[in-house]
């Protein structure tokens, strides 16, 4: 850059429009240009668009300069410098004219804000006259409408029609000569006769009300009679409490079961009702009845009441809760759980009892969060039996009642709403609480009246009579026969704990159990493990008959909870000589057949609850026929280890050798099949 260009210039103006040129100027001249020149007025004088557009001209002829300058400082010739010079001074130009249009813009800006803030007053001030004429608008309004709607009080009272008026008032009231021809003394007429009419009415009333009291005393005295009567029959029905048990008629327990029954939830109440029908026109030994506390039942239906003690104390007890420990997230969930697993105060109970005077004794809850219903088993025999070591959980009140309907385990919940309560408050599945809430079998909620249907969900599940009224004479059948069923089994499992050897081999004798198996060293377990239908079963395991020789018969027992309805399924592996079951030794495999599948000719008398004993005789027997009609081995010296005692027409049949397992009765000899 030139010295000349590096020294302070003077300020310069730009003039347009034929305006004196940028120079020297006087004070006075500088006032004379204050009191003549204003921007602010040419703003005024000026075209936007043509501003604009200079503009842009201005900004390209700046960039086309400073391209210019910076490709002369490119090619680094001296003799470019006077150039360079030449269009720093044209862009000096330019900003200036960038810095006029800069101004002019601010002032076109700054001129158009204030014309906006005038307007904006102008709409503001007619605005709000205008809410002042709607108020007084709106005001006159409301005058007009109290004036439109004002009523006199007589216009409240409802007064004879004008027909009625003429025909039963006095003329001295209601003067037709004048009251016909004007309104207002019409509506004075009509008003003395109704005040006329009220008069009598009140003298009509006191002597009502004098009538109205001797009434009452005799109420009274009457009330008085009957409040003595109630404790003499109170004192009579005490009285016939012995003659109510005598003639098995308990009048009494019933009046209150059934005041009780008011308090239960409809499917515990539709369970109640139907139970109760059933004992009474079909089933004399089943007894219903109601436990549990009424009062909490009550409280359940009550509304919470608003105590102002709550809101006067409410300082104080924020003051405790802030000093207390805030509960953490595992027993708020507890809690959670503890209140979604509730159940109803009340339950039902029903006994049913056997010809035997056994007892089988069921608890119904309702779960009312959950809307189902559980059970809880338990039995009561009529003589003390012993503890027999291979009857398991027969009775156990878990399993007791397991499949009473094919496929019901009692372990899910039925209703499908329920697993997504679950989820909620970190619940897997009821199983975990079925010991301490009891059963949700279908079956159970059947009887009070619940249905779940899977195929098509219903947003509200009601009680039906109707169902629980189907299903009763059934299920009640089944629990009678599943309890003489289990009794019977579980008294031939005491007596073969304490039986003679029957057969001269050692015989070992396991039942599968849902929970698995006490198992014999073999194996032949190893294989029964894989059978599909013994998870679900039910049994006990134990060892039955032990002699000193060198057979042993391990039999393994699969106990169906339908017993004897279902049969037991036999497996055996017979430690003779070697291992031999049924995949080895086709007689092994008919051993089984004899006692698996000709079961109906073990069944015995209806209803067939010794099949199991039967079939252990029978499985003792060809276990007999099986060791004594084996060839003897003439390597070994002395006499046959066991000799033949059954009588048999042929020893062995057919390519596969089978022997003679068929038992003749009554002529004691067996034969093949």
């Amino acid at each position: 850059m030139s010295s000349d260009s590096s020294k302070k210039r003077k300020p310069k103006v730009i003039r347009t429009d034929g305006g004196p040129q940028e120079g020297k100027r006087s004070k006075a001249d500088a006032d004379q240009d204050v009191r003549y020149y204003s921007e602010e007025c040419e703003v005024d004088l000026r075209n936007p668009i043509k501003d604009y557009e200079l503009y842009r001209e201005t900004c390209q002829e700046l960039q086309r300069l400073m391209a210019e300058i910076q490709e002369l400082k490119s090619r680094g010739i001296k003799d470019n410098a006077s150039e360079i010079d030449e269009r720093r001074i044209q862009s000096c130009v330019h900003f200036m004219t960038l810095k006029k249009l800069n101004r002019l813009a601010h002032i076109r800006l700054k001129k158009g804000r204030d014309q906006t803030h005038e307007a904006k007053q102008k709409v503001d001030a007619y605005h709000l006259q205008l809410q002042n004429l709607l108020y007084e608008v709106m005001h006159l309004q409301k005058e007009i409408t109290k004036c439109l709607e004002f009523k006199s009080k007589h216009e409240e009272i409802e007064l004879v029609s004008l027909e009625e008026f003429y025909k039963e008032a006095p003329p001295e009231i209601s003067r037709p000569a004048i009251t016909l021809s004007e309104p207002h003394q019409q509506t004075l007429a009509r008003l003395d006769w109704e005040l006329e009419q009220r008069k009598r009415l009140a003298e009509k009333y006191k002597e009502c009300l004098t009538s109205k009291e001797k009434i009452l005393k005799e109420i009274e005295v009457k009330k008085e009679y009957l409040s003595s009567l109630q404790p003499r029959l109170n004192s009579i029905m005490q009285a016939s409490l012995p003659v109510q048990e005598y003639l098995f008629m308990p009048f009494d327990q019933a009046h209150k079961q059934y005041e009780t029954a008011r308090h239960l939830p409809p499917p515990l109440y539709v369970l109640f009702v139907q139970a109760s029908a059933y004992g009474q026109a079909c089933d004399k030994k089943l007894v219903v009845a109601i436990e549990g506390s009424v009062e909490e039942a009550k409280a359940l239906y009550k509304p919470p009441e608003d105590s102002q003690d709550d809101e006067s104390d409410s300082d104080a007890e924020e003051e405790q809760t802030t000093k207390r420990r805030r509960p953490t997230l595992g027993v708020q969930l507890d809690d959670k759980r503890k209140e979604m697993l509730k159940r109803h105060p009340l339950s039902v109970t029903v006994d049913l009892k056997c010809k035997d005077e056994n007892v089988l004794h069921l608890t119904f809850y309702y779960l009312m969060n959950l809307n189902v219903m559980t059970v809880k088993a338990k039995v009561t025999t009529a003589i003390e039996m012993t503890t027999a070591i291979s009857a398991g959980d027969l009775l156990s009140p878990d399993s007791l009642l397991n499949c009473l309907y094919p496929g019901d385990h009692g372990r899910k919940t039925p209703n499908p709403a329920n697993q997504f309560q679950f989820d909620k408050v970190g619940i897997l599945t009821l199983s975990d609480y079925v010991t301490e809430l009891g059963h949700p079998y279908v079956w159970v909620q059947k009887l009070g009246g619940l249905h779940f249907p899977k195929d098509q969900p219903q947003h509200t599940i009601t009680a039906d009579n109707s169902l629980s009224a189907s299903h009763m004479e059934l299920t009640v059948k089944l629990l009678r026969t599943r309890l003489q069923s289990r009794l019977a089994l579980h008294k031939q499992f005491a007596s073969l704990d304490l039986c003679p050897q029957p057969s001269s081999a050692q015989v070992a004798l396991s039942l599968i159990s849902e929970h698995g198996v006490v198992p014999v060293s073999s194996s032949f377990w190893g294989s029964l493990w894989d059978i599909p239908s013994i998870g679900g079963l039910m049994g006990a395991a134990s060892d039955v008959f032990s002699l000193p020789c060198s057979a042993k018969l391990q039999a393994a027992v699969v106990v169906n909870p339908g017993y004897s309805t279902l049969p037991p399924v036999f497996s055996l592996c017979l430690n003779w000589k070697g291992e031999r079951n049924s995949s080895n030794d086709d007689n092994i495999r008919a051993m089984e057949s004899e006692v698996n599948v000709n079961y109906k000719e073990l069944w015995g008398p209806k209803p067939g609850y010794q099949l199991l004993t039967n079939q252990l005789q029978r499985l003792c027997m060809v276990l007999d026929v099986y060791l004594e009609t084996e060839p003897h081995d003439p390597s070994v010296e002395g006499p046959k280890e066991f000799p033949q005692e059954k009588m048999c027409l042929r020893l062995v049949r057919g390519p596969m050798r089978l022997k003679p397992f068929k038992f003749n009765y009554p002529q004691g000899f067996f034969s093949h099949r």
